[in-house]
């Protein structure tokens, strides 16, 4: 390997505007899953630093966790997983077993939970950032495929395979997921005026309160399994959605696209008992009383973020009445970029 040199990359979040939860297994290995989905200005952060003592050192700043090793020190029992899980893959994988001393520093613009794909997003960096490190032969889809990996086979860790797609790939796609974990990645271009127009409408608002999406996730899965006829059934109808989101965006009709998202919701609901709850069921109607078309939670569902659509013109009135909900409410902006690592510029002297 080359000489050690300072990488850093970041990986965007995403919104998920229909399909979510189609890309799950056994559904989508069976049926097919299809998701629409677009990265918004928050990202994932991972930077390496290379160290000379000996020592190997995982630093999760957004969390406020630190964990500092000997670099030969087993790892099995590190708490953050995610660093732990890449390292080790990358390390095995391409650099042929042989440890490096680093320090591995994170930060991502959500908090974990949030239905965002942060975690998935911060796979991403990191895997990214080992590629430029360690020269490895890796494309956008190696990269999304290898996050998936380390996070659902190596770590056990459960969900879907949207998220790291997205991360690596960045913008508005259109994701099909077919049997032996085949994936196509769709780039959409949309119209200049119908892009304005949706980014002018979308609102996140985070509920304050973060969700176990494992849990939730493990409980569609296990219905799924059981060939539950109301599951699949809902999921027929989410990956249907997705088909039919794409059609509305292209048409550039972003109310009938808030009509689905309510229709969306329905069915996500009925995928598992804890996709919904009180909390969140009461700033939904907060957000219909107050000039939202329509909305969901993005993500897995029982927390975190929740994204409406609403006239650009009624924006305003509904950040404003979340906010004083006391739930925190922004605009969004679009990102066309999937992960992108470098290395620090060195200052003239």
């Amino acid at each position: 390997m080359a000489d050690i040199q300072t990488t850093r990359s970041r990986a965007p979040l995403r919104l998920g505007l229909a399909g979510g939860g189609t890309d799950l297994s056994p559904y989508a290995d069976i049926y097919g899953g299809a998701v629409l989905n677009l990265t918004i200005d928050r990202y994932a952060f991972a930077s390496i630093t290379p160290r000379e003592d000996g020592r190997l050192r995982f630093e999760a700043h957004d969390i406020g966790e630190t964990r500092e090793y000997d670099v030969n020190d087993d790892l099995s029992n590190s708490e953050l997983l995610l660093h732990r899980g890449v390292y080790e893959r990358m390390i095995r994988d391409y650099n042929g077993g042989q440890r490096i001393a680093m320090t591995l520093t994170t930060t991502v613009d959500a908090p974990m939970g949030s239905g965002l794909g942060s975690s998935s997003a911060l796979v991403v960096a990191l895997v990214d950032a080992f590629r430029e490190l360690l020269s490895a032969p890796l494309g956008e889809y190696d990269v999304a495929r290898l996050a998936f990996d380390i996070e659902r086979v190596d770590l056990k860790l459960a969900g879907g395979r949207q998220d790291q797609y997205a991360a690596a790939f960045g913008g508005l796609n259109f994701i099909e997921f077919l049997a032996e974990e085949r994936v196509i990645v769709n780039p959409l271009r949309l119209r200049r005026d119908i892009r304005n127009e949706l980014e002018s409408s979308l609102i996140t608002c985070f509920s304050g309160r973060s969700r176990e999406s494992a849990h939730i996730i493990d409980m569609q899965t296990s219905e799924l399994g059981k060939g539950t006829a109301k599951t699949i059934e809902a999921m027929h109808t989410l990956k249907d959605g997705a088909i039919t989101m794409k059609r509305l965006l292209f048409s550039g009709d972003i109310p009938g696209m808030a009509e689905l998202l309510n229709e969306s919701w329905l069915a996500k609901k009925a995928t598992a008992s804890g996709v919904s709850n009180p909390h969140i069921d009461e700033l939904y109607e907060l957000a219909l009383r107050n000039g939202a078309l329509g909305g969901k939670v993005s993500g897995a569902g029982g927390g975190g973020f929740m994204f409406f659509i609403a006239s650009p013109d009624q924006r305003y009135r509904l950040i404003e009445a979340l906010e004083n909900a006391h739930a925190t409410a922004n605009p969004v902006k679009f990102n066309d970029v999937g992960v992108e690592t470098w290395r620090p510029p060195m200052p003239a002297r």
